[in-house]
């Protein structure tokens, strides 16, 4: 696979006012979430529920490409069309989470690294057999006492690049996603700190490892204070951390920022989404990968009558999808 196909997927991604669904939760992810609104977990509302997302009327409009689970993008519509086909079929890019989840850093109390290098090869290449055109990786860090260290950094962004060159070796563009919690009682200026040194260490391994930054996509999460920390940072206040942030560590070929909602609401994750749109232009597009922040309401809605209420949640869907489109293009507070 050639560097520019991997740059035309890429940039594909990153369209202008579309993002990215995230719908790559684990089994035992959803199960929770359909746990909380009374739904049963099993494998067929599972295939039902994402059916209902991929099947939204006029969705590519404002998706660019949605990220699947391992048996997501085994699954097919009612009609018997694989899902990724499916996607394909209809202007959506088919992309799969290939991590195996965090386990605990040995050596480094209340730290993870995330797992799924071995056997990752024959994975990727599967997965492109299978439709997939990009794959994401995420990896998680905790602020805390004395934590993150340099080791979980650097461990976490090893993996990352590893990831992205093996991603790019099999003709699938990489989503790197260093994510900093919110979890912790930490202000905005030291989540700003720590963003900034993962930001470095990453880039600094995608280097080390030749990955093909033209072909890559990173997912990021935005600069917060610590959901405990009692201190409220206004709308422009994080729009502002978050672009110094990046625009001081992302080099400025790579073709697009897609943000995760880290636990925002859907309205929060939206307004400083647009709020930084508007503060642009920008070395590259930002844009979104959410997903509790795009199917939350559609969820509660659809729990209320699976049958009947496919049509009712998939309109949801698209609001959610359209309001973050306008905030692609910092239009979404004009139209608010």
């Amino acid at each position: 696979m050639s560097i520019e196909t991997l740059a035309e997927t890429a940039r594909a991604m990153v369209a202008a006012g579309k993002g990215i669904l995230a719908i790559d939760e684990s089994t035992s992810t959803l199960a929770r979430r359909f746990e909380g609104v009374g739904i049963a977990n099993n494998e067929g509302n599972r295939r039902a529920y994402r059916e209902l997302l991929l099947t939204t009327p006029r969705l590519d409009q404002y998706i660019s490409g949605a990220i699947l689970y391992d048996e997501t993008i085994r699954q097919s519509t009612r009609e018997g069309v694989p899902f990724a086909r499916f996607m394909a079929d209809n202007g959506i890019l088919p992309g799969i989470k290939v991590d195996k989840g965090t386990q605990p850093l040995a050596g480094c109390p209340g730290e993870v690294v995330t797992e799924g290098l071995d056997g990752l090869r024959p994975r990727l290449e599967e997965y492109y057999k299978l439709g997939a055109r990009f794959a994401k990786w995420r990896a998680v860090i905790h602020i805390g006492d004395d934590i993150p260290s340099g080791t979980c950094i650097e461990a976490n962004s090893h993996a990352l690049a590893r990831f992205a060159a093996l991603c790019q070796e099999q003709g699938l563009v990489p989503m790197v996603e260093p994510e900093v919690l919110m979890d912790g009682a930490h202000d905005i200026e030291t989540s700003y700190e720590v963003h900034e040194v993962v930001l470095r260490s990453l880039f600094d391994a995608l280097y080390q490892h030749n990955v093909a930054l033209e072909g890559t996509i990173l997912k990021a999460s935005m600069v917060l204070p610590g959901k405990d920390s009692g201190e409220a940072a206004s709308v422009e206040e994080v729009a502002e951390a978050t672009l110094m942030c990046l625009k001081s560590t992302v080099p400025a070929i790579l073709p697009g920022i897609v943000f995760l909602s880290g636990g925002q609401d859907d309205e929060a994750a939206t307004a400083h989404l647009d709020a930084m749109n508007r503060m642009g232009p920008h070395p590259w597009p930002l844009s979104f990968s959410y997903g509790r922040a795009m199917q939350s309401a559609a969820m509660k809605i659809w729990s209320q009558d699976l049958a009947g209420n496919v049509g009712k949640a998939q309109e949801t869907v698209f609001a959610r999808a359209r309001d973050n489109g306008l905030a692609v293009r910092g239009k979404w507070g004009a139209a608010a």
